[in-house]
């Protein structure tokens, strides 16, 4: 690790976790502002995490459930970052562009397919 800069002083201890704190809260920040889609995975997170409270189901299921619902606002998070990266690399079309956006989207819909599947497999099992 490099040493920091002269005349800096280097964060540490609970400074620092604020500080990530405040970028990280930055973050959702423009992710909710910036990416409809994030918007609309966070209202299906406002329907689905209560949703998973009321049923009548174990620790277990409700925990999987949550978990679903919370990948796919990581993944898409995860997705809006690298298509800001490519973005800001340049506009122009360049194969390698449209990959790292192509997969990144990809991620996104395995990850709610894993979503529907779970919530369709719990719901079936409701008796």
């Amino acid at each position: 690790m490099a040493a920091p800069h002269p005349g800096t002083i280097k964060k540490t201890g609970l400074t620092r976790i604020i500080r990530a704190g405040g970028y990280s809260l930055s973050g959702l920040r423009q992710a909710f502002v910036g990416e409809a889609a994030f918007r609309q995975e966070c209202a299906l997170a406002l329907i689905a995490v209560p949703a998973a409270f009321l049923l009548p189901v174990g620790m277990t299921e409700r925990l999987i459930l949550i978990g679903a619902t919370f990948l796919v606002l990581i993944v898409e998070l995860l997705n809006s970052a690298v298509e800001a990266v490519v973005d800001r690399i340049g506009l122009e079309a360049h194969p390698l562009s449209g990959q790292a956006k192509d997969i990144g989207s990809a991620a996104v819909l395995v990850t709610l397919l894993l979503w529907v599947y779970a919530w369709a497999e719990i719901l079936m099992s409701i008796q």
